[in-house]
């Protein structure tokens, strides 16, 4: 029996609502998630990586001096969408040095690496949930605001990548990747450093 226009009318704006459901839905299920952003050219192989790829970028195997720059402690907690913590993942930072350059051959300035400064690390979080790196306030690399670049991995699967700024920087409001974000997004992925007892400590937490 052939449907009459009414029911065929009625049928496409059945669908049309639930097609609309759907769509509202994943919008919502991503409301509050980490906003993700470009790896960039110079995330490093490990064969490019300092034999020291632990969560101290500041002091590296073997050497006596520290890296240059302003010492921070990094640190934060990871949580899936309903606020579950994500043990035993692993979370991975590099960044380049107090003079702009990165540990990876692609950077090809005429630049001296700060050879103190570890340049890429990972850690692995802990039953909370719970990260932490200690590393220095990201140098500028020209064309490009102060950031660290960041990645989330359960095993071999990559769950984020994304990049922090220093809240409040005068260059963001011309980076192009920052200016992406909204209100909302910015604060999210911007470190608001602090003066503790011991050391200057910022926070930010990951949901994925």
């Amino acid at each position: 029996m052939k449907a009459s226009k009414s029911t065929r009318r009625n049928l496409l704006t059945g669908f049309a609502a639930v097609a609309g459901g759907v769509f509202f839905l994943r919008r919502a299920d991503a409301a509050g998630m980490t906003p993700r952003a470009a790896e960039g050219p110079f995330y490093p192989t490990p064969s490019m990586r300092m034999p020291d790829v632990d969560n101290d970028l500041v002091k590296v195997m073997g050497r006596v001096e520290e890296a240059g720059g302003e010492v921070i402690t990094l640190s934060g907690r990871i949580t899936d969408r309903n606020d579950a913590p994500r043990s035993g993942h692993r979370i991975e930072i590099w960044q380049c040095d107090l003079n702009g350059k990165y540990l990876h051959p692609g950077d090809g300035r005429n630049v001296v690496y700060d050879r103190g400064f570890q340049g890429f690390g990972h850690d692995l979080t802990d039953e909370d949930g719970r990260y932490s790196f200690r590393t220095i306030k990201p140098g500028k690399y020209p064309g490009r605001t102060p950031h660290i670049h960041v990645k989330v991995l359960d095993g071999d699967t990559e769950l984020l990548t994304t990049q922090f700024y220093v809240a409040d920087e005068p260059e963001n409001k011309r980076d192009s990747l920052y200016r992406r974000l909204s209100d909302e997004q910015a604060e999210s992925v911007s470190m608001f450093f602090v003066e503790t007892d011991s050391g200057i400590e910022t926070e930010i937490n990951l949901q994925v």
